[in-house]
């Protein structure tokens, strides 16, 4: 079975020297995300293990930009066997990936320009669709919270839970949403808010 990303990233992070984390760490804090993606705060970075690190860059980056992205810092950090060794496991192009890393997701930079009226009116949940699937991490969090409210049933949760990845578990979640009113969206809310507070802090700036 294929490595996940995450452990592809993992991996990567784990075979450097604490001199290199600690120089990657510092290199992505500054580097320049593409529009529609933020920079990882420098707080949660300094604390960071190699695992939570690939968390975070997946959670923040979606898992093709978290590549490249990681690629071109471990590279411009004189780790380029590592970036190199990272773009093979995960499939990617190293010619291409590490020089111009582009992000997979664009979906919000498209809301902003084409929708900048109606995104006020929709509830977060439902304007940030797109973004929640690919990015949220720890998705089993997020529904023990949504349990524990009643907004879903063991049923759902044994359902969820049964995904193989993060977007598939966000995607099978967001099935029940449109049966939902603004009470239940709040309380999702609510519960990625305390699993992923700076993706959600990072989304209500937008």
């Amino acid at each position: 079975m294929a490595k996940s990303v995450r452990s592809c990233l993992s991996e990567a992070l784990e075979n450097l020297t604490d001199t290199e984390l600690e120089k990657f760490k510092a290199k992505l804090n500054e580097f320049p995300v593409k529009e529609g993606f933020s920079n990882i705060p420098r707080g949660p970075l300094q604390k960071a293990s190699a695992l939570k690190l690939s968390d975070l860059l997946v959670s923040y980056y979606c898992q093709d930009y978290a590549v490249e992205v990681a690629a071109k810092v471990l590279s411009d950090s004189n780790c380029k066997p590592q970036a190199q060794k990272l773009l093979r496991d995960t499939g990617k192009d190293a010619s291409n990936s590490v020089q111009e890393p582009v992000p997979q997701l664009s979906t919000h930079s498209r809301q902003a320009g084409n929708q900048p009226s109606s995104s006020s009116h929709r509830h977060f949940i439902d304007q940030f669709r797109e973004q929640l699937i690919q990015r949220t991490a720890t998705v089993e969090q997020v529904l023990d919270k949504l349990l524990q409210k009643s907004i879903i049933n063991e049923g759902q949760y044994q359902e969820i839970c049964s995904k193989e990845t993060n977007q598939a578990k966000m995607r099978e979640l967001y099935k029940l949403v449109p049966s939902w009113n603004d009470h239940c969206k709040d309380q999702m809310k609510n519960a990625l808010k305390d699993v992923n507070p700076y993706l959600v802090k990072d989304l209500e700036g937008k």
